[in-house]
């Protein structure tokens, strides 16, 4: 495949994903978020692109990327195809990264670990439903961003509140559930304080619960697929839906690289 075909995978899709929302089913959605909570660095394109040819994908790298984790491609093994920016350094400027523009796209490889044999990796050691020391390193996340946080008794029946530079998160509440309020208030300070915020309020919360459950499901807390009806991110408009989705997908990114020290 080229970078064209890719694009044109990417769009199809998108074009399913819509088609079997507006038919009532959501499940290629939540498998969707799912798939940006295991590949939060990628771009949406290239979750797309993962999805659409390996749904079950759980760990990827390139042929040389496994080999330093002393893994090995398996022989014969078909590689998923992603679009891998084609960089060029800026005539007359100095070599760091704002001298680097992306002047195009081209297709590379990367296998699941399922496609490869050697040494075993690390196992994740965070219990299921449990955040640890995550929500300590989410809290710091949180004020670095000048936006305060502090616990009521009382918020008038809801679990959290963001209030613009300050979050409310109801006392007494267990770790797992602390964790996905405080992510759930911190995306809609992160993306619904500007004007090119989504107007409907559904819309709003629907992204918002979107960012917890792709970072809850990353770290590993038992989060219910059926927590939020996601379908309803999609109101007939296939390019609002793909804007809502890059909207989730960056935003879980930038609360998971704080939360798993991926500075």
């Amino acid at each position: 495949m080229n970078a064209d075909d890719l694009k044109k995978l990417t769009t199809e899709s998108l074009k399913q994903l819509a088609a079997l929302l507006e038919q009532g089913q959501s499940e290629r959605l939540t498998s969707l978020l799912k798939t940006m909570a295991r590949f939060h660095r990628y771009s949406f394109h290239n979750v797309c692109l993962i999805m659409a040819q390996c749904p079950t994908a759980t760990r990827v790298a390139g042929f040389h990327t496994w080999r330093t984790f002393g893994r090995f491609v398996r022989k014969g093994e078909k590689g998923i195809a992603i679009l891998a920016p084609i960089v060029m350094r800026r005539r007359e400027e100095p070599a760091d990264e704002d001298s680097k523009a992306v002047i195009g796209f081209r297709t590379a490889y990367v296998f699941d670990v399922q496609q490869t044999d050697g040494a075993p990796l690390p196992e994740a050691t965070e219990p299921a439903g449990d955040p640890g020391t995550k929500t300590i390193a989410l809290k710091a996340a949180i004020t670095s961003s000048s936006i305060a946080i502090e616990y009521g008794d009382d918020l008038g029946g809801a679990l959290g509140l963001s209030c613009g530079g300050r979050i409310q998160v109801l006392a007494g509440l267990e770790p797992a559930s602390e964790f996905m309020v405080l992510v759930h208030e911190y995306a809609h300070e992160l993306l619904h304080r500007a004007s090119d915020r989504p107007a409907s309020r559904d819309i709003r919360e629907l992204e918002a619960e979107s960012v917890a459950f792709v970072v809850g499901h990353a770290i590993g807390l038992a989060v219910a697929d059926s927590s939020r009806d996601y379908i309803q991110l999609y109101n007939g408009d296939s390019t609002a839906l793909a804007q809502s989705l890059e909207r989730i997908r960056r935003t879980a990114g930038v609360v998971l690289t704080a939360v798993m020290d991926e500075r």
